[in-house]
């Protein structure tokens, strides 16, 4: 019976010293406050549009390379850490928690489904024979798949650009956004690119008003997803406009520096259009 006791009361303390740690892990906050602005923010919404203030238009591709250090937020970090995500990460985070759509095409007409994604990046679950330790015997084991944030170091966005003949200003809409995958393919041995799954702007919004990029200058000043996106705060360049050859891209048609010539010409054609609407 003294024995019954005392291994209840063992269990006692070993239930409360673990408790103790769980609260005290719940209560940990590393850093001086808590940070409410950029989780519970929202998008700011756009302004209602109608077709009849809508003068010109024309919709724009264009990549956005995280290579270049003014674009590092969106590839940084390669794993997630402390409150920071790269943009694929938080993407990727949206699919599997937010239910974020997806889909094939940049007109967002074939949808794709989780599977579909986690395929393109070779991230699928594998079933393979390991050796089990003991027996030394192959027993089926099912591995699972892990998508390479560090493969992703590019995105292209659809954009549109319209003049607004009610508020005489040249404005701009980011309608998709779509990450392009550089990876060794096995097979062949060489370097290869994709486009892998198209985000609908508008939709993915709000998950991109929560999550903070990062500022190089400093830390309490930090912003958003969205407003990277709504305040053009990245560099990028031109591959594809409207055109009547099935929008084919720049590099259908030019080769070499003549693609970066054509992109500079597409940007110059755009400010020459805004600037042509006034009198001076």
């Amino acid at each position: 019976m003294k024995k019954f006791f005392v291994v209840l009361l063992l269990l006692g303390i070993v239930g409360t010293f673990f408790n103790k740690q769980q609260t005290i892990a719940q209560n940990v906050n590393d850093g001086v406050y808590l940070k409410e602005n950029i989780p519970g923010k929202r998008p700011v919404p756009y302004p209602p549009l109608r077709e009849a203030d809508i003068l010109w238009t024309k919709k724009i591709w264009q990549i956005i390379d995280c290579r270049e250090k003014m674009n590092h937020p969106f590839y940084y970090p390669i794993v997630d850490m402390d409150d920071r995500k790269s943009l694929v990460s938080l993407l990727i985070y949206g699919i599997n928690n937010e239910g974020l759509t997806v889909f094939h095409d940049d007109e967002f007409k074939q949808l794709a489904t989780r599977d579909e994604v986690y395929q393109m990046f070779d991230a699928l679950p594998d079933t393979q024979f390991v050796p089990d330790p003991n027996t030394g015997e192959l027993v089926e084991t099912v591995i699972e798949g892990e998508v390479k944030y560090d493969e992703v170091y590019q995105y292209e966005i659809k954009e549109q650009w319209y003049f607004d003949k009610q508020h005489s200003t040249m404005n701009v809409r980011v309608l998709g956004v779509c990450p392009i995958r550089r990876y060794m393919d096995i097979e062949t041995g060489q370097i290869r690119k994709r486009r892998t799954f198209w985000v609908y702007f508008p939709e993915a919004r709000p998950l991109l008003a929560g999550q903070e990029v990062f500022n190089r200058r400093n830390d309490a000043q930090r912003i958003s997803f969205d407003d990277v996106f709504f305040q053009r705060r990245f560099n990028s360049y031109i591959v594809r406009e409207t055109n009547v050859y099935d929008n084919r891209e720049v590099q259908a048609y030019m080769q070499g520096l003549n693609v970066l010539h054509e992109a500079e010409k597409i940007k110059q054609e755009l400010f020459e259009m805004e600037h042509d609407l006034w009198e001076y």
